[in-house]
Protein backbone atom coordinates (compact mmCIF):
# COMPACT_ATOMS: atom_id res chain seq x y z
CA UNK A 1 0.00 0.00 0.00
CA UNK A 2 1.61 3.53 -0.84
CA UNK A 3 1.83 6.23 1.87
CA UNK A 4 -0.24 8.50 -0.08
CA UNK A 5 -3.03 5.86 0.00
CA UNK A 6 -2.41 5.07 3.67
CA UNK A 7 -2.33 8.41 4.35
CA UNK A 8 -5.61 8.97 2.70
CA UNK A 9 -6.91 6.32 4.36
CA UNK A 10 -5.92 6.97 7.90
CA UNK A 11 -7.00 10.84 7.90
CA UNK A 12 -10.36 9.74 6.77
CA UNK A 13 -11.37 12.20 9.90
CA UNK A 14 -9.69 15.16 8.43
CA UNK A 15 -10.61 14.50 5.07
CA UNK A 16 -14.26 13.87 5.67
CA UNK A 17 -14.82 16.44 7.68
CA UNK A 18 -13.56 19.31 5.23
CA UNK A 19 -15.02 17.34 2.29
CA UNK A 20 -18.04 16.89 3.98
CA UNK A 21 -17.95 20.62 5.04
CA UNK A 22 -17.43 21.57 1.19
CA UNK A 23 -20.20 19.22 -0.49
CA UNK A 24 -22.28 20.95 2.09
CA UNK A 25 -21.23 24.53 0.85
CA UNK A 26 -21.86 23.73 -2.54
CA UNK A 27 -25.49 23.78 -3.53
CA UNK A 28 -27.19 23.74 -6.72
CA UNK A 29 -29.28 27.16 -6.43
CA UNK A 30 -28.86 27.54 -10.10
CA UNK A 31 -32.76 27.73 -10.10
CA UNK A 32 -32.50 31.10 -8.25
CA UNK A 33 -30.47 33.08 -10.67
CA UNK A 34 -32.51 35.88 -12.59
CA UNK A 35 -32.04 35.26 -16.46
CA UNK A 36 -29.06 36.74 -18.06
CA UNK A 37 -25.47 36.30 -17.60
CA UNK A 38 -25.61 34.28 -14.65
CA UNK A 39 -28.01 31.72 -15.91
CA UNK A 40 -26.05 31.64 -18.93
CA UNK A 41 -23.12 31.19 -16.21
CA UNK A 42 -24.58 28.02 -14.93
CA UNK A 43 -25.34 26.31 -18.18
CA UNK A 44 -21.71 26.73 -18.65
CA UNK A 45 -19.76 24.60 -16.37
CA UNK A 46 -15.77 24.25 -16.35
CA UNK A 47 -14.01 21.31 -17.36
CA UNK A 48 -14.70 19.23 -14.53
CA UNK A 49 -17.86 19.95 -14.70
CA UNK A 50 -18.13 18.06 -18.31
CA UNK A 51 -16.25 15.17 -17.25
CA UNK A 52 -18.81 14.64 -13.95
CA UNK A 53 -21.73 16.04 -15.59
CA UNK A 54 -23.09 19.31 -16.11
CA UNK A 55 -25.87 18.67 -13.74
CA UNK A 56 -23.40 18.67 -10.87
CA UNK A 57 -24.48 20.96 -8.02
CA UNK A 58 -22.49 24.52 -8.24
CA UNK A 59 -22.11 27.14 -5.85
CA UNK A 60 -21.75 31.20 -6.63
CA UNK A 61 -18.59 32.67 -5.28
CA UNK A 62 -20.04 35.52 -3.33
CA UNK A 63 -19.34 37.19 0.55
CA UNK A 64 -21.34 34.78 2.06
CA UNK A 65 -19.87 31.40 0.24
CA UNK A 66 -16.58 32.76 1.03
CA UNK A 67 -17.20 33.49 4.60
CA UNK A 68 -18.46 29.74 5.23
CA UNK A 69 -15.77 28.29 3.65
CA UNK A 70 -13.58 30.46 5.97
CA UNK A 71 -15.79 28.82 9.20
CA UNK A 72 -14.97 25.22 7.63
CA UNK A 73 -11.22 26.06 7.28
CA UNK A 74 -10.90 27.41 11.09
CA UNK A 75 -12.82 24.52 12.27
CA UNK A 76 -10.64 22.07 10.29
CA UNK A 77 -7.63 23.77 12.81
CA UNK A 78 -6.39 26.05 9.97
CA UNK A 79 -6.07 28.89 12.01
CA UNK A 80 -7.92 32.43 11.58
CA UNK A 81 -5.11 34.33 9.58
CA UNK A 82 -4.36 30.75 7.57
CA UNK A 83 -7.98 30.91 6.43
CA UNK A 84 -8.58 33.97 6.01
CA UNK A 85 -5.59 34.14 3.19
CA UNK A 86 -6.49 30.86 1.70
CA UNK A 87 -10.29 32.10 1.57
CA UNK A 88 -9.12 34.90 -0.16
CA UNK A 89 -6.94 33.10 -2.57
CA UNK A 90 -9.52 30.91 -3.27
CA UNK A 91 -11.80 33.97 -4.03
CA UNK A 92 -8.95 35.47 -6.42
CA UNK A 93 -10.52 34.97 -10.26
CA UNK A 94 -13.48 33.03 -9.35
CA UNK A 95 -15.41 35.53 -7.38
CA UNK A 96 -19.02 35.93 -9.00
CA UNK A 97 -18.35 32.57 -10.64
CA UNK A 98 -20.31 29.14 -9.91
CA UNK A 99 -18.21 26.39 -8.95
CA UNK A 100 -18.38 22.90 -7.78
CA UNK A 101 -17.28 20.92 -5.30
CA UNK A 102 -14.26 19.19 -7.22
CA UNK A 103 -13.33 22.47 -8.67
CA UNK A 104 -13.54 23.74 -5.46
CA UNK A 105 -11.41 20.87 -3.63
CA UNK A 106 -8.57 21.27 -6.44
CA UNK A 107 -8.67 24.82 -5.50
CA UNK A 108 -8.07 24.06 -1.50
CA UNK A 109 -5.41 21.11 -1.89
CA UNK A 110 -3.81 23.73 -4.12
CA UNK A 111 -3.62 26.44 -2.08
CA UNK A 112 -2.65 24.09 1.10
CA UNK A 113 0.13 22.95 -1.48
CA UNK A 114 1.56 26.24 -2.04
CA UNK A 115 1.66 26.57 1.52
CA UNK A 116 3.53 23.66 2.39
CA UNK A 117 5.79 23.12 -0.90
CA UNK A 118 8.25 24.95 0.62
CA UNK A 119 8.43 23.74 4.09
CA UNK A 120 8.47 20.23 2.78
CA UNK A 121 12.30 19.33 3.52
CA UNK A 122 13.50 15.90 4.41
CA UNK A 123 15.86 15.56 7.55
CA UNK A 124 19.59 17.10 6.04
CA UNK A 125 22.30 14.36 6.73
CA UNK A 126 25.33 16.70 7.04
CA UNK A 127 29.69 15.17 6.13
CA UNK A 128 30.56 15.29 10.08
CA UNK A 129 30.36 12.07 11.80
CA UNK A 130 28.42 11.99 14.49
CA UNK A 131 25.14 14.00 13.05
CA UNK A 132 24.02 14.84 16.27
CA UNK A 133 20.26 15.47 16.38
CA UNK A 134 18.52 16.84 19.38
CA UNK A 135 14.54 15.58 20.00
CA UNK A 136 12.11 17.53 21.53
CA UNK A 137 8.66 17.58 22.03
CA UNK A 138 6.21 17.22 24.79
CA UNK A 139 5.82 14.03 26.68
CA UNK A 140 3.13 11.80 25.10
CA UNK A 141 3.57 13.54 21.23
CA UNK A 142 5.42 10.84 19.99
CA UNK A 143 9.20 11.87 20.26
CA UNK A 144 10.61 8.36 21.54
CA UNK A 145 8.72 6.25 18.74
CA UNK A 146 9.96 8.87 16.47
CA UNK A 147 12.84 8.88 17.37
CA UNK A 148 13.13 5.02 17.20
CA UNK A 149 11.29 5.00 13.72
CA UNK A 150 13.83 7.24 12.35
CA UNK A 151 16.59 5.68 13.82
CA UNK A 152 15.57 2.15 11.84
CA UNK A 153 15.10 3.72 8.44
CA UNK A 154 18.67 5.32 8.81
CA UNK A 155 20.21 2.36 10.14
CA UNK A 156 18.01 0.22 6.87
CA UNK A 157 19.57 2.99 4.35
CA UNK A 158 22.89 1.97 6.02
CA UNK A 159 23.70 4.61 8.42
CA UNK A 160 25.19 3.83 11.64
CA UNK A 161 22.93 5.33 14.28
CA UNK A 162 23.00 5.35 18.36
CA UNK A 163 20.26 6.50 20.09
CA UNK A 164 20.58 8.11 24.02
CA UNK A 165 17.61 7.93 26.16
CA UNK A 166 17.96 11.30 27.31
CA UNK A 167 14.36 11.19 29.21
CA UNK A 168 15.68 10.05 32.01
CA UNK A 169 13.04 10.85 34.59
CA UNK A 170 10.17 8.70 32.46
CA UNK A 171 11.24 4.33 32.59
CA UNK A 172 8.54 3.82 29.81
CA UNK A 173 10.46 6.08 27.82
CA UNK A 174 13.83 4.31 28.19
CA UNK A 175 11.89 0.92 27.61
CA UNK A 176 10.43 1.68 24.53
CA UNK A 177 14.04 3.01 23.10
CA UNK A 178 15.27 0.19 24.01
CA UNK A 179 12.25 -2.26 22.26
CA UNK A 180 12.95 0.08 19.16
CA UNK A 181 17.04 -0.34 19.17
CA UNK A 182 16.36 -4.02 19.41
CA UNK A 183 13.84 -3.77 16.55
CA UNK A 184 16.69 -2.34 14.32
CA UNK A 185 20.15 -3.31 15.35
CA UNK A 186 20.70 0.08 17.21
CA UNK A 187 22.49 0.26 20.54
CA UNK A 188 20.77 2.83 22.96
CA UNK A 189 22.83 4.38 25.31
CA UNK A 190 20.80 4.57 28.82
CA UNK A 191 21.24 6.12 32.27
CA UNK A 192 20.22 4.84 35.70
CA UNK A 193 16.35 6.58 36.51
CA UNK A 194 16.76 10.47 37.68
CA UNK A 195 20.29 10.57 36.42
CA UNK A 196 21.46 13.73 34.62
CA UNK A 197 20.50 13.79 31.16
CA UNK A 198 23.45 16.16 30.05
CA UNK A 199 26.08 13.51 31.14
CA UNK A 200 24.46 10.61 29.36
CA UNK A 201 24.44 12.77 26.36
CA UNK A 202 27.92 13.52 26.91
CA UNK A 203 28.33 9.66 27.09
CA UNK A 204 26.67 8.72 24.23
CA UNK A 205 28.31 11.27 21.77
CA UNK A 206 32.11 10.15 23.05
CA UNK A 207 31.05 6.60 22.13
CA UNK A 208 29.22 7.56 18.92
CA UNK A 209 32.45 9.54 17.60
CA UNK A 210 34.83 6.61 18.99
CA UNK A 211 32.45 4.08 16.67
CA UNK A 212 32.71 6.04 13.97
CA UNK A 213 28.79 6.50 14.32
CA UNK A 214 27.02 8.53 11.49
CA UNK A 215 24.09 9.94 13.72
CA UNK A 216 23.53 10.39 17.20
CA UNK A 217 20.02 10.73 17.94
CA UNK A 218 19.13 12.29 21.87
CA UNK A 219 16.08 12.06 23.40
CA UNK A 220 14.67 14.63 26.05
CA UNK A 221 12.16 15.32 28.42
CA UNK A 222 9.14 16.94 28.00
CA UNK A 223 7.80 17.91 30.87
CA UNK A 224 6.24 21.64 30.28
CA UNK A 225 4.63 21.95 33.67
CA UNK A 226 7.93 23.95 35.07
CA UNK A 227 9.23 25.52 31.79
CA UNK A 228 12.19 27.22 33.65
CA UNK A 229 13.88 23.74 34.50
CA UNK A 230 13.42 22.25 31.11
CA UNK A 231 15.14 24.96 29.18
CA UNK A 232 17.77 24.99 31.54
CA UNK A 233 18.11 21.18 30.91
CA UNK A 234 18.30 21.45 27.10
CA UNK A 235 20.80 24.15 27.92
CA UNK A 236 22.64 22.10 29.60
CA UNK A 237 22.65 19.05 27.12
CA UNK A 238 24.03 21.59 24.52
CA UNK A 239 26.49 23.11 26.87
CA UNK A 240 27.70 19.55 27.69
CA UNK A 241 27.99 18.17 24.11
CA UNK A 242 29.54 21.59 22.89
CA UNK A 243 32.38 20.19 24.63
CA UNK A 244 32.52 17.40 22.32
CA UNK A 245 31.77 18.62 19.62
CA UNK A 246 31.21 23.06 19.31
CA UNK A 247 28.90 22.61 16.39
CA UNK A 248 26.42 20.12 18.08
CA UNK A 249 23.69 19.67 17.84
CA UNK A 250 23.36 19.57 14.05
CA UNK A 251 19.59 19.19 14.37
CA UNK A 252 17.07 20.42 16.87
CA UNK A 253 13.57 18.19 15.84
CA UNK A 254 10.32 19.24 17.85
CA UNK A 255 7.80 16.34 17.31
CA UNK A 256 4.04 17.41 17.46
CA UNK A 257 1.21 15.63 18.09
CA UNK A 258 -1.63 16.02 15.78
CA UNK A 259 -4.19 15.91 18.13
CA UNK A 260 -3.42 18.50 20.46
CA UNK A 261 -4.81 21.45 17.51
CA UNK A 262 -4.12 24.60 18.07
CA UNK A 263 -2.04 23.50 21.10
CA UNK A 264 0.74 22.77 18.62
CA UNK A 265 1.08 26.39 17.54
CA UNK A 266 1.64 27.13 21.35
CA UNK A 267 4.13 24.41 21.71
CA UNK A 268 6.27 25.04 19.01
CA UNK A 269 6.38 29.26 20.18
CA UNK A 270 7.52 27.73 23.29
CA UNK A 271 10.13 25.12 22.22
CA UNK A 272 11.51 27.92 19.84
CA UNK A 273 12.47 30.19 23.46
CA UNK A 274 13.75 27.30 24.76
CA UNK A 275 15.70 25.32 22.09
CA UNK A 276 16.57 26.29 18.83
CA UNK A 277 14.43 24.27 16.75
CA UNK A 278 15.38 23.43 12.92
CA UNK A 279 12.64 21.64 11.61
CA UNK A 280 9.20 19.69 12.68
CA UNK A 281 7.44 15.86 12.76
CA UNK A 282 3.97 15.79 12.76
CA UNK A 283 2.50 12.89 14.44
CA UNK A 284 -0.74 11.20 15.27
CA UNK A 285 -2.22 12.43 12.05
CA UNK A 286 -4.09 9.36 11.87
CA UNK A 287 -6.41 10.19 14.90
CA UNK A 288 -7.51 13.77 14.53
CA UNK A 289 -10.39 15.39 12.27
CA UNK A 290 -8.09 18.69 12.61
CA UNK A 291 -5.15 18.12 10.31
CA UNK A 292 -5.47 21.80 8.86
CA UNK A 293 -3.26 22.11 12.08
CA UNK A 294 0.00 21.53 9.72
CA UNK A 295 -0.82 24.17 7.35
CA UNK A 296 -1.36 26.42 10.30
CA UNK A 297 1.80 25.84 11.11
CA UNK A 298 3.87 26.32 8.17
CA UNK A 299 1.96 29.41 7.71
CA UNK A 300 3.12 30.78 10.46
CA UNK A 301 6.58 29.56 11.07
CA UNK A 302 7.73 28.06 7.84
CA UNK A 303 10.06 25.70 10.05
CA UNK A 304 11.16 22.71 7.38
CA UNK A 305 8.49 19.56 8.00
CA UNK A 306 11.12 16.29 8.07
CA UNK A 307 8.00 14.01 8.03
CA UNK A 308 5.09 13.12 9.09
CA UNK A 309 3.40 9.89 11.53
CA UNK A 310 -0.09 8.26 10.40
CA UNK A 311 0.02 4.68 12.53
CA UNK A 312 2.56 3.01 14.81
CA UNK A 313 4.11 0.61 12.70
CA UNK A 314 8.12 1.57 11.30
CA UNK A 315 6.41 2.61 7.85
CA UNK A 316 3.86 4.86 9.20
CA UNK A 317 6.22 7.81 9.32
CA UNK A 318 7.55 9.14 6.08
CA UNK A 319 9.29 12.06 4.61
CA UNK A 320 6.59 15.12 3.85
CA UNK A 321 4.81 15.38 0.45
CA UNK A 322 2.86 18.67 0.13
CA UNK A 323 0.53 17.45 -2.82
CA UNK A 324 -0.27 14.24 -1.27
CA UNK A 325 -0.69 15.44 2.00
CA UNK A 326 -3.23 18.74 0.48
CA UNK A 327 -4.87 15.78 -1.58
CA UNK A 328 -5.84 13.57 1.57
CA UNK A 329 -6.50 16.87 3.83
CA UNK A 330 -9.57 17.66 1.19
CA UNK A 331 -10.75 14.34 0.17
CA UNK A 332 -9.61 13.98 -2.87
CA UNK A 333 -8.54 10.67 -4.67
CA UNK A 334 -11.00 9.18 -1.95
Amino acid sequence: MSFFKKMRDRMFRSSDKIAEGLDALVVDDSEALAPGHAAQEAAKPGLLGRIFGADEPRRLVDDEMLEELEELLIRADMGVDTAVRVTANIAEGRFGRRVSTAELKAALAAEVARILTPVARPLPLYPQKPQVVLVVGVNGSGKTTTIGKLASQFRAAGKQVVIAAGDTFRAAAVEQLQVWGQRAGVPVLTAPEGSDPASLAFDALTKARADGADLLMIDTAGRLQNRADLMEELAKIVRVIRKVDPTAPHNTILVLDATTGQNAIAQVEIFRKIADVSGLVMTKLDGTAKGGVLVALADKFGLPIHAIGVGEQIDDLSPFDPEDFARALVGIGA
